[in-house]
């Protein structure tokens, strides 16, 4: 469970500061009307125990801007990331110096689990977002109207994440209820007894060492009710269209193998996705199963010299690829020896065939469209 937190000082940086004016487009308004009615509907606001992650890169002209999604499980996954990013960097790099030293920074990576680099003057960051959901009486809030769902059916990995760029600067103006929830989020950190003791020691120390925070573009995902609880059912999307996906091939391709359904059952899961494709609704039943479509809000923390990076007590259990690599030889595995080729087996050969039909199924929707 999630308490306030300790009274703060009167004395109020900027990067403490929340912002709030009148939203200036209709859009915008729209959106601060629909999270009013949704603190209605939804009153308790519920924290997910593990927080997601991201890298973030300062700017010149002040902030941090977001490279890529901010949906990583654990740290190691953006050390990796921005090790590819490097790489990148350093074969677009116009001379032999910028190009060493992007690589250096690669190789550095590879080896070393950092949380911030700078490298040819730019600072980079792995940062950190904890997740929380709207509850209401009849479960955990949908999307809302105002969110954005542009994707067709199938199609929702095609469109940019709008987390990509996006610039993390707690001085920005947000609306009234944009506001209120992001001070609500600020002051909610575990009640003791409720996590480990490093976790709920780390929430404390939190609030006073990023006392601000940005609420970042909402993600969203399916969820299923097991034993009166809801879920997640797979990890969260972009938008609402993405989760829909998600289920769609879970429900297509992954169910029939892992549930060892039969043909009578694996043509019902086909028809609920078939549903869900066509209605594009916020729940779906599939024989005693149930899922919903569930909003997720994202706050990230803001101290005195920016966002909030990776807490010690933060599940981060893969060491560097380098460091894993000399563990594993140790162990007598050697992932650069050519392995010999393997026959996939009965249950692996059907569900490559179900992937290629799902395949088929959707590049003749897409020329449909066309």
């Amino acid at each position: 469970m999630l308490g306030g937190m300790p009274d703060q000082s009167d004395s109020v940086p900027a990067y403490r500061t929340i912002r709030m004016t009148a939203p200036p487009e209709p859009e915008a308004a729209r959106a601060d009307a629909d999270a009013w009615r949704a603190r209605e509907a939804y009153p308790e606001i519920l924290g997910a125990r593990r927080p997601v992650f991201g890298v973030a890169r300062e700017r010149d002209a002040g902030g941090w801007e977001l490279q890529g999604n901010v949906s990583a499980g654990a740290p190691q996954e953006c050390r990796d990331d921005l090790a590819a990013t490097f790489r990148g960097l350093a074969r677009e790099a116009g001379d032999q110096a910028a190009h060493d030293e992007y690589t250096a920074a690669a190789v550095r990576l590879d080896w070393e689990p950092l949380n911030e680099m700078t490298v040819r003057g730019s600072r980079y960051r792995v940062v950190r977002a904890e997740q929380f959901i709207r509850l209401g009486p009849t479960g955990p809030e949908p999307p809302r109207p105002s969110d954005p769902d542009p994707a067709p059916v199938g199609e929702s990995h095609r469109f940019p994440d709008p987390v990509d760029g996006f610039v993390v600067d707690p001085f920005t103006a947000t609306g009234m209820s944009e506001g209120i929830l992001k001070h609500e989020l600020l002051c909610m950190v575990w009640e003791e007894g409720s996590v480990p003791d490093r976790v709920w020691i780390d929430s404390r120390r939190a609030v006073r060492s990023h006392p601000g925070g940005v609420l970042l573009p909402a993600t969203f995902m399916m969820a299923e009710l097991l034993q009166g609880r809801w879920s997640p059912s797979a990890g969260a999307s972009s938008s609402p269209q993405g989760a829909r996906d998600v289920l769609a091939l879970d429900l297509r391709v992954v169910a029939p193998i892992v549930r060892k359904l039969s043909g009578r059952e694996r043509e019902r899961y086909a028809r609920a996705a078939d549903r869900l494709d066509r209605e594009r609704g916020v729940e779906l039943r599939v024989g005693e199963r149930r899922f919903r479509l569930v909003r997720v809000e994202r706050l990230m923390r803001i101290g005195p010299d920016g966002p909030e990076g990776p807490r010690r007590s933060d599940h981060d259990p893969q060491p560097p690829v380098m460091v894993h690599d000399q563990q594993l030889k140790a162990q007598g595995i050697d992932h650069d020896q050519e392995q010999p080729p393997r026959e996939p087996g009965p249950a692996e050969r059907d569900m490559i065939a179900l992937f290629q039909r799902e395949d088929a199924r959707r590049e003749a929707l897409r020329r449909q469209r066309e």
